[in-house]
């Protein structure tokens, strides 16, 4: 595996990317270096081992590219400038290396911007630090045995217990949950109360009647610590709560735009790198004696594949820039997350095809792609629920 460059396909259509400048470049840069050396020719073991080392987490840390946002009080780079997130979720997706790929931006664009938002300042002084430095990892605990998509119908209860909640219940397909030192987790507040009933905690790994299961056999994803958490009578503080009670949903609906981006630009960025694997390799194969570069058809088909990406890359890098400019709508947000994870699937899969029978095989990249690629339709909303979402203002009024 070799790193894929972020300006490769852009140079390939001769588009310019719109919207980062130079200090955004030599960020870019800085990070691409730090993959070659840190990440690729760690992947292969981490997908053994379904996870990745913890020792990549503080190098990220070490460097700054974990969690920009944070603000310096709190040991963080004070990067008000979602771009820098968006940069690092791409070139790690770009990579192919899908344990960081997706473990970053939940730690860093899902469960970071919680604890900023909304909670309170002994567990800001707490874990912030931490968080930013690599030394803690974070997961956000919403999906439930019986509920996914479907967060009003969640079932781990709190129960107010005077100076702390006493919580119980299960979460499931928690990315970073094997690993992970904290997790915002969505509890049932009040039985009765329906989405107002539903309040954020911030549980942490250690605390007693806690407990994890072991990371899944996935379809994809290998290096990717997914598992179950259970809680049974997990005695929580009230300083663990995020914001006010009774408005977990809200904070949620808030919340899951940035999570939909940051999963639609990380599809759109390994669709690109597929796609540049894949041109690649058809320059070196030969068939018929010549390389299947030359033939019309397969020309023709990256060239459909090149400007379908090139056109999700207008759209999502514009998306980024109103996200950074606090302006992108949670209609466009579901835009982009249904739309990039689609694309990406569909150009990883004709990639495999233009692969031939090595396209089927572990060690080529774009197998591994296409088996990382389709829980991206699934998670952060189902592609289903992301229509509904977009669909609702259409037929109003």
């Amino acid at each position: 595996m070799d790193i894929l460059k972020a300006t490769e396909l852009q140079k390939f259509n001769n588009i310019e990317r719109q919207g980062f400048d130079e200090e955004h470049d030599m960020f870019r840069q800085s990070l691409e270096d730090f993959v070659r050396k840190e990440v690729i020719p760690h992947h292969d073991k981490w997908e053994r081992q379904k996870m990745v080392d913890r020792s990549f987490w503080e190098k990220m840390g070490q460097n700054g590219f974990l969690a920009p946002q944070i603000p310096e009080a709190y040991g963080g780079l004070g990067l008000d400038d979602y771009r820098y997130n968006a940069i690092i979720a791409e070139v790690l997706n770009r990579s192919g290396c899908s344990g960081p790929g997706i473990g970053v931006p939940v730690h860093s664009d899902i469960v970071v911007p919680y604890l900023i938002h909304y909670g309170q300042e002994e567990v800001k002084k707490k874990w912030l630090p931490k968080m930013a430095d690599g030394t803690a990892i974070g997961a956000i605990a919403m999906s439930e045995p019986g509920a996914g998509s479907d967060l009003k119908n969640i079932k781990t209860t709190a129960v107010d217990m005077g100076d702390h909640f006493l919580v119980n219940g299960s979460k499931t397909f928690i990315t970073n949950g094997y690993q992970c030192d904290i997790a915002v987790t969505a509890v049932r507040t009040d039985p009765q109360a329906g989405a107002k009933g539903i309040s954020l905690l911030v549980i942490e790994t250690g605390m007693e009647g806690y407990s994890k299961g072991e990371p899944f056999e996935k379809i994809g994803m290998h290096a990717q610590d997914t598992c179950e958490l259970f809680f049974d009578n997990v005695k929580v503080p009230k300083t663990h709560v995020l914001g006010d009670l009774g408005q977990g949903f809200a904070y949620m609906m808030t919340e899951l735009p940035q999570e939909r981006i940051i999963v639609g630009a990380c599809g759109l960025a390994a669709a690109e790198g597929a796609l540049e694997v894949t041109i690649g390799y058809l320059r070196e194969r030969e068939a018929f004696g010549k390389p299947l570069s030359h033939m019309q058809t397969i020309r023709h088909k990256i060239a459909e594949l090149a400007t379908e990406v090139q056109i999700g890359r207008v759209f999502v890098d514009r998306c980024i820039e109103l996200h950074t400019q606090k302006k992108l709508t949670n209609i466009s947000a579901s835009m982009v997350k249904a739309s990039m994870t689609d694309l990406q699937c569909r150009v990883i899969d004709e990639c495999v095809q233009l692969h031939g029978g090595y396209g089927y095989i572990w060690e080529y990249n774009v197998a591994r792609a296409y088996a990382d690629a389709r829980a991206q339709k699934i998670y952060a909303g189902s592609n289903e629920i992301m229509k509904e979402l977009i669909s609702r203002p259409l037929w109003r009024g």
